[in-house]
């Protein structure tokens, strides 16, 4: 049984309560002093020997209370402590002073590769196999950057905080091993937060309908798969769902914008680098995005934009998976799927020696095409409906509404930036303007007939947007159809199928002269 005796604190009383069990003859296997509590732990107690304890206890001066405990404070803590400990999934080491474990959860015991009775009093130095990270441990007290180090035959980023005593100086520290596959899970979890699957990628159209259902299919196959498309057609959203829909969905997913970085910084990032590979590098090196991803898919986007060396060195990872750090000597295996995207025409670059041949055929197994916003104009409203709802959110005014006149201009506007532009556009409005109602001056497009817009109801709202859609469509079609006196001709002229206008022709009751 297990007792706490709640008391006054003075000198001896400890004494005297242990006193009184052993007059008794109670073997105590564990005592906590906790003033003003102190927990006993007397295996041969039972219920009637408390009962005949209790009244010499409540005699010993300063002793208020007896009572029946479940379990020793100290006890108790250890337990959730070892429970806390083990559903770590990181690797956790306890050290001293001196950089000698004192400690070890279940995963740093599996990493080390030996009981946690023989881990314990092995010195990092010997787990490491680093010298000087021992000694930069002692001597920066416990306060070291993020650093790579190797333990079992892993890499792993090590993270420090430092444990202080009762009087302020550091009786050690914990260590937290950060394996690298399992940082990129948490980074990405964190960057694409929210970020959905094919549901996200918005719009009805036969273009749509028809991309939906390819790269559903090109999801599921674990192979390399190229997106082309004009700037601001959403291939980044198309990536993501594709990742979102691959067997990889609950690995890491990963975006870098060839374009964006100079060669070497595209590098580093990529393939990260060894310690002393460049001034200012972190000790120990840095994973670089493939190592982060291992696992999971790795979109590169404007992969036209890579310069010829890094071009060399993807072909060589695409080959057999492996890469070499900036500076490293060993190589490094991870398993990753890429998504590459470009709005360059690349058989010309190869054609030219801009680009690499077995490059390309190793990154184009797999092809989806992004039709352009004005190929798809029954998308153009409901987009700007969508985006326009999220605007007055994310600027916190009241919904708005478009004007007909305002459709009408969205409908006509060629979107040499498709969707972003879109976006971008509806966006300006909404900020810029208070009207309930957003009409086309609102909009600031480019080459909009404001005059000619209003004479069309400017104040008039859309009523649905089917209407709006059809009526934009059989006006355009009455205009054009006299100049282009051929469904083909007509087709040609607004950059889509024959098919497509034969059926919007029979749909409006038109007939071709």
């Amino acid at each position: 049984m297990r007792i706490d005796v709640h008391f006054t604190d003075r000198v001896g009383i400890a004494q005297e309560i242990l006193a009184a069990l052993a007059s008794r003859a109670l073997n105590v296997s564990a005592v906590e002093v906790e003033p003003p509590h102190i927990y006993i732990e007397a295996p041969t107690l039972g219920a009637d020997d408390l009962a005949a304890l209790r009244e010499p206890l409540l005699r010993v001066a300063g002793v208020l209370s007896v009572a029946e405990l479940e379990m020793l404070p100290g006890a108790r803590r250890r337990l959730y402590l070892d429970a806390l400990m083990t559903s770590l999934t990181d690797p956790v080491l306890a050290v001293d002073g001196r950089g000698v474990v004192v400690l070890a959860n279940a995963a740093a015991v599996a990493v080390c590769g030996m009981p946690e009775a023989e881990l314990a009093g092995r010195s990092l130095r010997e787990l490491t196999g680093d010298a000087a990270l021992v000694d930069a441990l002692v001597a920066q007290g416990a306060r070291l950057p993020v650093s790579e180090v190797q333990v079992g035959g892993q890499r792993f980023l090590m993270e420090t905080v430092a444990l202080h005593d009762a009087g302020g100086s550091v009786a050690g520290a914990v260590l937290t091993l950060h394996a690298p596959q399992r940082l990129g899970e948490r980074i990405s979890a964190l960057q694409n937060h929210g970020a959905g699957g094919f549901e996200a990628i918005l719009g009805q159209s036969p273009a749509i309908r028809a991309l939906k259902q390819r790269a559903m299919r090109m999801a599921q196959v674990d192979a390399p798969l190229m997106i082309r498309g004009e700037t601001g057609t959403g291939k980044e959203l198309v990536a993501q769902a594709c990742h979102a829909g691959s067997p990889r969905r609950d690995q890491p997913f990963f975006a870098l914008n060839c374009a964006a970085l100079p060669e070497s910084l595209a590098e580093s990032e990529l393939f990260g680098y060894a310690s002393g590979a460049f001034t200012g590098a972190l000790r120990g090196g840095r994973p670089g995005l493939l190592e982060l991803t291992d696992g999971g898919t790795l979109f590169l986007d404007e992969v036209g934009e890579m310069s010829p060396y890094l071009q060399a060195k993807l072909l060589r990872f695409l080959n057999d998976g492996s890469f070499r750090r900036v500076g490293g000597e060993r190589d490094l295996k991870v398993n990753v799927r890429i998504i590459s995207a470009t709005h360059r025409a690349l058989e010309d670059m190869v054609a030219s020696g801009a680009f690499r041949q077995d490059l390309l055929f190793r990154l184009d197994v797999l092809q989806l095409n992004l039709p352009p916003l004005r190929e798809r104009t029954e998308d153009i409203l409901p987009l700007a409906q969508v985006f326009l709802e999220r605007a007055c959110a994310q600027i916190g005014r009241p919904k708005a509404r478009l004007s007909r006149a305002a459709g009408e201009a969205l409908l006509a506007n060629p979107w040499h930036g498709n969707v972003r532009q879109l976006q971008n556009v509806v966006f300006r409005a909404v900020t810029l303007s208070d009207a309930a109602v957003i009409d086309v001056p609102a909009l600031e497009l480019a080459g909009a007939d404001v005059s000619a817009a209003s004479t069309a109801s400017a104040q008039e709202e859309v009523t649905t947007l089917e209407e709006a859609v059809a009526g934009f469509e059989r006006g355009l079609l009455q205009r054009l159809l006299p100049d282009h006196p051929s469904t083909r001709k007509l087709a040609e002229r607004l950059g889509t199928s024959h098919s497509a206008i034969a059926a919007r022709l029979r749909r409006y009751g038109l007939k071709a002269p």
